[in-house]
C-alpha cells in the first residue's frame, strides 16, 4: 500500500528565514520556492519548507528530521556551533547510535544521528 516517502514537510513561520538556515547553515541546495513554500535537496530527499497555516497545529507540532553527517557527529556539531547553532544538550550515546538535538530557525527539532560503530 505505501512503498516510499513522497516528501517531508517542515512547518515554518518565515520561509525566507528558514531557507537561509537550510541553505547557509546546513548547506542544502534550493530546488524551488513559491511564496510560503520552498523545497531543498537534503542529500537526495526533497525537504519541503511549508508556511504554517492559520488553522494548523501551531508551533507545538512538527516533524523531527534526522541527518547523518559526513565526518562524524562531533565534527558536524562543532561546525554547526561555529555557525551559531545551539544544541539542547551534549551528544547522547545509545546502543542504537548517537544523537545531538538542535533546532532550525523556526523552532523545529532537528538531530544529527551517527549509527553505532
Amino acid at each position: 500500500m505505501i512503498n516510499s516517502v513522497a516528501n517531508v514537510w517542515v512547518p515554518v513561520e518565515d520561509t525566507d528565514r528558514a531557507l537561509d538556515f537550510y541553505t547557509n547553515v546546513l548547506g542544502f541546495k534550493v530546488l524551488k520556492q513559491d511564496g510560503a513554500w520552498a523545497e531543498v535537496d537534503a542529500g537526495g530527499l526533497n525537504l519541503g519548507l511549508n508556511g504554517r497555516e492559520s488553522g494548523g497545529a501551531g508551533v507545538s507540532g512538527g516533524p523531527v528530521v534526522t541527518f547523518q553527517p559526513e565526518g562524524g557527529i562531533e565534527s558536524a556539531k562543532s561546525e554547526l556551533e561555529s555557525k551559531g547553532v545551539t544544541f539542547a544538550a551534549d551528544i547522547s550515546e545509545h546502543e542504537w547510535g548517537n544523537i545531538a538535538t538542535f533546532q532550525d530557525s523556526e523552532g523545529n527539532d532537528l538531530q544529527l544521528y551517527e549509527p553505532p560503530a
